[in-house]
């Protein structure tokens, strides 16, 4: 299974958080948001819904998420190693956390990379509005 959205970069991008990573459907946020690596999500909580229901259902919680930027330039991709949270329920952010903790804003827990360990060349990518990402999320096979 896969599902996909997209997400756009701002210039208060930092990608320097310790323990997450976030995006976010704003589309301005300020610098105290290091968290966050995409504004103006386009994601759909009842086809993640979905996806988490079917995931859990054929037992797999394991899941991968691929940060992609759109760009004819340059190639810049980031793999992310997750395990879902079944009780997501935010339509609005979409956190990934290194801890177990999970909340309902919280997608996935014991990510292998939080803000600060993502591909430095895809953060300053993300530093320009203009700038496109597809997010991928599938199954781990």
């Amino acid at each position: 299974m896969i599902y996909k959205f997209h997400a756009y970069g701002h210039p208060n991008i930092l990608g320097t958080h310790k323990t997450t990573f976030e995006f976010t459907k704003d589309e301005e946020i300020s610098l105290m948001g290091d968290c966050i690596v995409g504004v103006k999500a386009d994601f759909e909580l009842g086809k993640l819904k979905k996806f988490i229901r079917k995931s859990i259902k054929n037992n797999n919680k394991k899941i991968t998420i691929t940060i992609k930027a759109l760009s004819k330039s340059i190639t810049i991709k980031e793999t992310v190693f997750i395990t879902i949270n079944p009780n997501f329920n935010d339509d609005k952010e979409f956190v990934i956390r290194k801890t177990d903790f999970a909340s309902e804003r919280t997608f996935a827990i014991k990510a292998n990379k939080a803000a600060f360990e993502l591909n430095r060349d895809l953060i300053g990518f993300l530093k320009e509005k203009k700038n496109k990402i597809s997010v991928i999320i599938e199954n781990e096979r």
